[in-house]
């Protein structure tokens, strides 16, 4: 058996201007980056919001936290550092998955973003996945089903009910709802120009923060289903804190988030006296 259960993770991805030049602008002659910015330009124009769909991103961050059968942090890691090549980063996210003998992705809002963007990096980078596509087995038993919770827990699937309601705030609101430090270094809108920079260290940085909130958050879920108690999951949360602790001489985004966290906690205040009770 592996000692890795669970794999939480997330992505950051920036657009593929080649991609885009040749489907949504082939009678123009753009660079990549000229396509990007066009592209982006017309969204925010159509809807309000100039992201990306997800068929014409590729990933450039795949942070990943490996937990144990007990729901201990093991680890923190980030694909393919420091070259971040997408189709690398594909390669062993896939088969780090099968190494670990497909342990249970976690995400947040995997299921409507995250694993669809690996998915389609398989398909490009022609990857053969033929456990996560088992497209033969019984319905229920196949990876990708939405309700197979053993190959795949989307947080904001079980909180919302499978889309019952709209979790406005999304896993930054989770997390300042268990006093963690949620959304405190960059947000998502800004990973394209970041890339453009050159700063590649700083948006591993933030998928690495991302990742921290959403195992938090699970363990959390794991109360609320009746698979911890609530001293439980305090030990666990100080037994990650302690290796963040350990680690953060070698990460920024460590010393970062332990210390937005120092924040948030002694900023918390009683919940009844935050609603006038």
């Amino acid at each position: 058996m592996s000692d890795i259960r669970y794999l939480i993770f997330d992505i950051e991805t920036v657009g593929d201007g080649d991609l885009i030049r040749k489907v949504r602008f082939p009678d123009e002659e753009l660079t990549p980056r000229e396509a990007v910015d066009r592209y982006r330009k017309q969204l925010l124009e159509d809807t309000g919001k100039d992201i990306l769909p997800l068929t014409f991103v590729l990933p450039v961050s795949v942070a990943i936290a490996k937990v144990a059968p007990d729901l201990r942090l093991l680890d923190v890691l980030v694909l393919d550092a420091p070259e971040f090549r997408p189709a690398e980063i594909a390669r062993r996210f896939w088969q780090g998955w099968i190494h670990y003998q497909r342990p249970t992705f976690v995400t947040f809002n995997g299921r409507g973003y995250d694993m669809p963007v690996m998915e389609m990096a398989a398909f490009r980078f022609g990857l053969s996945v033929p456990a996560w596509f088992n497209v033969d087995s019984k319905s229920f038993e196949q990876s990708r089903n939405r309700y197979n919770l053993d190959a795949h827990l989307d947080l904001q699937d079980l909180l919302t009910n499978y889309g019952t309601f709209r979790l406005s705030g999304g896993l930054n609101l989770l997390a300042n709802m268990i006093q963690k430090p949620g959304k405190s270094l960059i947000d998502g809108s800004q990973v394209q120009d970041l890339y453009y920079q050159g700063r590649a260290d700083l948006i591993n940085d933030y998928c690495r923060c991302d990742v921290l909130d959403t195992y938090f958050v699970f363990l959390r879920t794991q109360v609320m289903l009746g698979r911890l108690t609530l001293p439980e999951e305090q030990t666990l949360t100080e037994l990650a804190r302690t290796l963040l602790k350990e680690q953060a001489a070698d990460h920024e985004a460590y010393r970062h988030y332990l210390s937005a966290w120092d924040d948030r906690l002694a900023r918390r205040m009683d919940p009844m006296k935050a609603i006038g009770g």
